[in-house]
């Protein structure tokens, strides 16, 4: 894959999640796909494989009445993967744990890598 072939794949990827389009995210993904996210150091979700990926993705649509992530700097990393900066913003659509509740808007800098296998997405981390 060329790097403008993994950014479409990854805007792809990202438009869908904007849209809450659980179908569209699965669709850039390889089956075998590893996602994590990392919140302060700490692994905080996890999935393996598409099944699993789809299965949490879908569980956090129902936590965001509305959600962006803006793209701010995309970087090769070694090994052929991309590294992007993102701005993401989401307001609430119900109370979680530790006082945020429904209504609030997240906003939040973060950062995800992006590993390719056979013309899809194969890995995914998400730093914040």
């Amino acid at each position: 894959m060329t790097e403008q072939e993994k950014q479409d794949l990854i805007r792809r990827y990202l438009d869908a999640y904007n849209a809450f389009d659980v179908d569209g995210m699965v669709e850039t993904l390889h089956p075998d796909v590893e996602f994590e996210n990392v919140s302060d150091g700490e692994v905080s979700a996890a999935a393996s494989g598409v099944e699993e990926f789809r299965a949490m993705a879908e569980k956090a649509t129902e936590l965001f009445a509305s959600r962006r992530q803006t793209v701010t700097a995309v970087e090769a990393e070694e090994g052929g993967g991309l590294s992007i900066e993102v701005v993401y913003e989401g307001e609430l659509a119900q109370d979680l744990p530790g006082g945020l509740e429904a209504g609030e808007t997240v906003r939040l800098d973060g950062r995800s890598t992006f590993e390719f296998r056979e013309g899809k997405i194969a890995r995914i981390v998400d730093y914040s």
